[in-house]
């Protein structure tokens, strides 16, 4: 009876023990691969290629207005009324002021009688004249008598002239007592009122006209990214913006996009020495009147095509003391550090200058998984929107971290 207790035992502890055992192997055996090794990761990589990438540069610029005259008193006088509303459009030659005209129309009351006097003079003296020349040429009167008689005449008709002169500008100051607008567009505040004395010894000023559809944008460009643009594009490693009429944009104060686009009219070949920048001008269309005088906004400009750019995201980069670096997946599987120079950002974009050649699998994703010289499974990069990529992009800055842990 003993024995038979004996032996049930132990044929219960050899069942146990087996049934441990196969356990044990189902839970390790499927997560082995060939030779009860682990599998290697998975990381998502981009095939790098060169391709035309505009080079594009985001500058802060201020909106002014193509046109802007000031409207002064041309002279002196009380306003009488403001004929205008204040901050509403204007056309060219519209009155605006209207200027006490008792003053100018006395002086042109006088300039007609002056010359109407120096007429009169000049009519005599002529007369005279006519009559002395005959006399002159027979002796009856004397040479100097006669030269005389022409002077006088001369002098007259002269002062004729000098009359008619005065009543031309006695007639346009009192057409300055209507004060109409110089130019077509939006007028300001008036800067008096009814019953202000304007014009005494100085040309008031009355208002202020803008035209605003267009308008310029002018902004400012660091002197070293203009000459090293200008540089690449004079030794042939850029091409020149093919069409930069259409290729300037703007962002308005509130981060949305400006629906027009403008045309580059020009920059300065002259650097301002207290800021080392060069300015330069667009112009866009305003039919709107979005864009206000004054307002402060930023400038997108395409400044010229890198015809064979390599790029990659900015996720795939990663930064030591040593450099930049990219890592890839070689023909064998591995996973090889490749020590890169970059350029300039372009959006989400690092524009690589050295260290690529096109043809690499660069690792976009998954890079705190691998490590160099270890294997990796490729897999093609699917991007996301902006607004779910965002969290994810945490992780290839910090690549690095996670190994340097485990290494303490």
């Amino acid at each position: 009876m003993s024995r038979s207790i004996s032996l049930a035992r132990f044929a219960l502890a050899v069942a146990l023990l087996s049934l441990v055992a196969a356990c044990g192997k189902n839970a390790t055996g499927p997560q082995q691969g060939a030779g009860g090794n682990m599998p290697p990761p998975e990381v998502a990589v981009i095939t790098v290629a060169p391709a035309p990438v505009a080079l594009t540069s985001e500058l802060p610029g201020r909106v002014q207005a193509t046109r802007t005259a000031q409207v002064r008193a041309r002279v002196e006088g009380i306003v009488q009324k403001r004929v205008f509303r204040e901050g509403g459009e204007v056309k060219a030659g519209q009155l605006l002021f209207v200027i006490d005209p008792t003053t100018m129309r006395a002086n042109v009351d006088v300039a007609q009688a002056a010359l109407r006097s120096a007429e009169a003079n000049a009519a005599q003296a002529k007369a005279k004249a006519e009559r002395f020349a005959p006399l002159a040429m027979s002796g009856i009167v004397s040479k100097q008598q006669n030269e005389e008689i022409v002077a006088q005449a001369a002098q007259a008709a002269a002062d004729v002239q000098s009359a008619r002169a005065a009543l031309v500008k006695a007639k346009q100051d009192l057409s300055f007592t209507n004060v109409t607008a110089p130019i077509s567009g939006y007028i300001g505040l008036a800067q008096v009122t009814e019953g202000a004395l304007v014009g005494k010894g100085e040309a008031t000023p009355l208002a202020t006209i803008e035209q605003i559809d267009p308008v310029y944008v002018n902004f400012t460009q660091s002197s070293v990214d203009f000459s090293r643009i200008k540089r690449a594009i004079d030794a042939g490693k850029l091409k020149a913006g093919a069409d930069l009429k259409g290729n300037v944009r703007l962002k308005l104060e509130d981060g949305t996009d400006y629906p027009h686009r403008g045309q580059l009219l020009s920059s300065e070949y002259t650097v301002d020495p207290s800021t080392g920048e060069v300015t330069m001008r667009a112009q866009f269309p305003n039919p709107n009147r979005n864009l206000l005088p004054g307002m402060f906004l930023r400038i997108i400009i395409d400044q010229a095509v890198d015809e064979k750019a390599i790029t990659v995201p900015q996720r795939a980069l990663m930064r030591n003391p040593q450099g930049a670096s990219v890592m890839i997946v070689g023909a064998d599987g591995n996973v090889v550090p490749v020590p890169v120079k970059v350029s300039h950002a372009q959006g989400d974009q690092w524009i690589v200058a050295e260290g690529l050649k096109g043809g690499e699998r660069v690792i976009v994703e998954g890079l705190q998984k691998v490590k160099p010289g270890a294997p990796a499974k490729p897999v093609p990069f699917n991007p996301v929107p902006a607004t779910a990529s965002a969290p994810a992009a945490a992780p290839a800055v910090q690549a690095a971290a996670p190994q340097t842990s485990n290494a303490k």
